[in-house]
């Protein structure tokens, strides 16, 4: 932890479970990237920022509370987090990074609060379980077409997940 700068710069790989503590206001780049015995965090209402990669390949993590505090959410942030299956996304989040959730792919549904302006390319690619999500009546289909969209530029929504405007 950088008490100066109030970021969670780092977590040892062989870590299963981690609150972090209430001093902190960014998750840094990378900071809990491939800790794949992690199964358990909680993130405090200081945290405004989970930056680039934060939870990147944190494949034993199966639920995550993003709280209200957070305002935004990286670039790849929660890629392949392989057994997530539950995301709750506070509402004071406004951007949501280019593949923030690609390749969680035990991810059944996710509801994206009234707060977000934007959510980046690939956001939900190779989330091959997601049976619906809930976003407001904004997002058009050609945005909702994008964070589906793979590396070579076809559409990975999986058949039968259903859009839910609000």
């Amino acid at each position: 932890i950088n008490k100066k700068e109030k970021s969670l710069l780092y977590a040892p790989p062989s870590l299963s479970s981690y609150t972090i503590p209430n001093s902190v206001t960014r998750i840094k780049d990378s900071a809990f990237r491939g800790c794949t015995s992690l199964t358990s965090i909680t993130i405090p209402d200081s945290v405004t920022r989970i930056e680039d990669s934060a939870f990147s390949g944190c494949k034993n993590l199966t639920s995550i509370t993003i709280p209200d505090s957070v305002k935004s959410i990286g670039n790849s942030a929660f890629q392949s987090c392989e057994n997530l299956t539950s995301i709750t996304i506070g509402n004071r989040v406004t951007s949501i990074g280019d593949g923030a959730f690609s390749f969680c792919e035990s991810l059944t549904s996710i509801t994206i609060p009234d707060s977000v302006k934007s959510i980046g390319m690939r956001a939900f690619e190779v989330c091959d379980s997601l049976k619906s999500i809930t976003i407001p009546s904004r997002f058009t289909d050609a945005d909702v077409k994008q964070w589906f969209m793979n590396y070579r530029w076809e559409n990975t929504m999986p058949s039968g997940c259903k859009i839910i405007r609000r």
